[in-house]
């Protein structure tokens, strides 16, 4: 047979191929006809498992076995998308977990953030709430989850990722083991600068106090000037001692609004080596709500350890034609080599394609949590 004659026996196959998947697709729909009726699950593993088994034996050769394998995953993952749908649609299907909001009253709330006066994440908090915020500082990120947990604070302002140094991964985990949920976000863009005593020069100082990171995101200059190097706790406390004593040999490096908090003078600004630096931030709370205008989800899961989990998983927002923007993973703890996955994507709870894409993620995933919708 020649080229073209090869091609029109494929495209032959092909439409039998298409009546025949477009015939199981109307039996999957019978299938969620009975499943919505009888309460039953969609995801049956052992079932697949049983009918990968037996299609892949069907074959004449191993490499043909593993093509069907990979196509009737497919297939049924495509099935199991269909009547999520069918589900979702159905008057049973349930109502949202989540209460939906006009806005928040920033004005009447209380906000903890991490930090002593004049850190970035006081910044982060003016910058969402306001100057006028009701707010107090604690030392450590899990005692400012512990203030919204017992309901000292309204809302708490935490670091979750730098553009530069990655992500903070104690705040990942502490969403998980607290039940708080975030409402918002807020990006500061981290431009360290040289704070002394207002009146100090440049070449009065000897000595410099900051955070170790701080140090190191600003070696090309403070190299150049050799200057003592003191690690502080983290750069709003190297701010306030400066400012608290009297001396002029000494300088911190610290945000320009540690300065103007503590009253300090910029003697240089923009001392890091990375200019394009930012910090995101998150607003947490402890009630289960998200604003209308909302357009981002994160959640997190776990899964089996298995060829292909992740990607079949993934598969429910590009069906559901969701945008996924970040994935993130973290070791489970006394479980060696498994993994919490952490996922944002865009749109919101009210949307038909996200309920749809969450039905199917919680059913074939475990220890599914919506962190928020903001």
């Amino acid at each position: 047979m020649d080229l073209m004659e090869i091609r029109g026996k494929l495209d032959t196959i092909d439409r039998q191929i298409v009546e025949l998947y477009e015939q199981r697709m109307d039996l999957c729909a019978d299938v969620a006809a009975y499943k919505i009726e009888t309460g039953k699950r969609v995801f049956d593993k052992e079932r697949e498992q049983q009918k990968l088994k037996a299609v892949s034996e069907f074959t004449s050769n191993d490499f043909n076995a593993q093509g069907v394998k990979e196509l009737f995953e497919q297939i049924m993952s495509i099935s199991r998308k269909l009547q999520y749908q069918l589900i979702a649609e159905n008057a049973k299907s349930g109502k949202l977990a989540f209460i939906e909001m006009d806005k928040i009253e920033k004005k009447k709330c209380r906000v903890v953030f991490q930090g002593a006066e004049g850190a970035y994440s006081q910044a982060a908090m003016v910058k969402y709430f306001g100057e006028d915020v009701q707010s107090f500082h604690v030392d450590t990120f899990r005692d400012a989850m512990l203030a919204i947990d017992e309901g000292s604070a309204d809302f708490a302002v935490l670091p979750i990722e730098n553009s530069s140094a990655g992500i903070v991964s104690e705040i990942y985990d502490l969403l998980v083991e607290f039940e708080n949920f975030i409402v918002g976000e807020q990006i500061i863009k981290i431009e360290h600068c040289l704070l002394a005593k207002p009146g100090t020069k440049i070449e009065d100082i000897k000595t410099v106090y900051s955070h170790p990171q701080s140090f190191m995101q600003s070696s090309r200059y403070l190299n150049e000037k050799g200057w003592q190097q003191i690690s502080m706790k983290n750069n709003a406390f190297a701010a306030q001692k400066v400012a608290n004593e009297d001396d002029r040999t000494q300088a911190a490096i610290a945000s320009e609004y540690a300065a103007k908090v503590n009253g300090l003078e910029v003697l240089y600004r923009g001392v890091n080596d990375l200019k394009d630096n930012s910090t995101r931030f998150i607003i947490v709370t402890n009630q289960k709500v998200f604003f209308k205008d909302a357009s981002k989800i994160s959640l997190c899961f776990e899964l089996s350890h298995e060829s292909g989990a992740l990607y079949h998983v993934l598969s429910h927002l590009m069906y559901n034609n969701l945008n996924m923007t970040k994935v993130e993973s973290r070791p489970l703890e006394g479980r060696n080599w498994e993994y919490r996955f952490f996922l944002d994507f865009e749109g919101n709870l009210k949307d038909s394609a996200v309920r749809n894409a969450l039905r199917g993620l919680r059913e074939e995933t475990r220890n599914m949590k919506i962190l928020g919708n903001y």
